[in-house]
């Protein structure tokens, strides 16, 4: 009597789903912590602020209630938030413009790879590793008009000391000015390595046709970095959106709310008067401008691989 052999499965016949094995993947042993850590500090804050937007939320209060939207049309009939959302937009678009404008120069200008430029790019970049509220406070000593060392310049020459961060008409011009001499290294490197990246061909080719150094410019530089002037624009413009420790150190918003931005307001309603429902809508309001701008730059600086 003879004996069947059962054959072996061919090759490539997979097991039933219910009997495969699963492998542990250790990936995800290494990731688990840095997942825990962005739920637990990033995604659960930003719902939980959601949440608390839409409640009558306050610190000491025996019930949190619920009032929908009511935060919101709050805020549409808040003047301090049409304020603060002025002082930012003008803080966002003049800085973003002015350090565009003069990353663009000074990069240009330090292209080139010499003993001198490696200097002055150190010297532009610098104040870049400060943090912010340590540059404010200095500046807040500097342009004091009684111990001020730019008060005493002014003497030295007999002109009378001005109250920079005093003056309501003067002291958002004066954060302003601070704040572009601080992001302007960060700017230029940003901008020198797209200039870096610009094929020499497309110069070689340009002053064949006779094309000048503006027109090489207009031509050849600003469309070939095009991508790092929008990497540049949206991260300046997110960043001015946001500011806050430099205003907050220099003039803390005033004097009479001039140089006062949504997050400082944001600050002033949750910290100080103790309303987080209030906060968290004028943050949610925040992130929606965010969004909204953003998405205009995209769209503005948008190009093609035939551009």
């Amino acid at each position: 009597m003879s004996v069947k052999i059962a054959a072996p499965p061919a090759a490539g016949i997979r097991r039933p789903p219910g009997r495969r094995r699963r492998r542990f993947q250790p990936a995800v042993a290494f990731l688990l912590p840095s997942g825990l850590i962005l739920g637990v500090f990033i995604i659960f804050p930003i719902f939980q602020s959601l949440w608390m937007s839409l409640h009558a939320w306050r610190i000491g209060a025996q019930s949190q209630p619920w009032v929908g939207l009511d935060n919101y049309r709050r805020l549409l009939a808040d003047p301090q938030f049409a304020n603060a959302l002025r002082v930012t937009l003008v803080f966002t678009l003049v800085s973003v413009v002015v350090l565009l404008v003069l990353g663009f120069l000074v990069a240009y200008w330090l292209q080139r790879t010499t003993r001198f430029s490696k200097i002055l790019r150190s010297a532009y970049f610098f104040p870049t590793v400060v943090a912010l509220s340590v540059i404010g406070i200095v500046w807040r000593f500097m342009l004091d008009p009684d111990i001020g060392l730019v008060a005493g310049i002014w003497k030295t020459f007999g002109l009378e000391p001005v109250a920079w961060l005093r003056s309501p008409e003067l002291a958002l011009p004066t954060v302003i000015a601070v704040g572009i001499w601080k992001s302007l290294g960060f700017t230029m490197i940003l901008l020198l390595a797209g200039l870096q990246g610009v094929p020499e061909h497309l110069y070689e080719a340009a002053k064949l046709d006779g094309a000048g150094p503006w027109q090489q410019v207009r031509h050849v530089t600003l469309p070939s970095i095009r991508p790092a002037l929008l990497f540049a624009a949206v991260i300046l413009t997110i960043q001015s959106l946001q500011a806050f420790d430099l205003i907050y150190a220099m003039t803390a918003g005033g004097p009479l709310f001039s140089t006062e931005t949504l997050v400082t307001f944001m600050y002033r309603q949750s910290f100080q008067n103790f309303d987080f429902g209030y906060g968290s809508a004028i943050a949610w309001a925040l992130f929606i401008v965010i969004m909204i701008i953003s998405a205009l730059q995209l769209r503005l600086f948008r190009y093609n691989d035939v551009d």
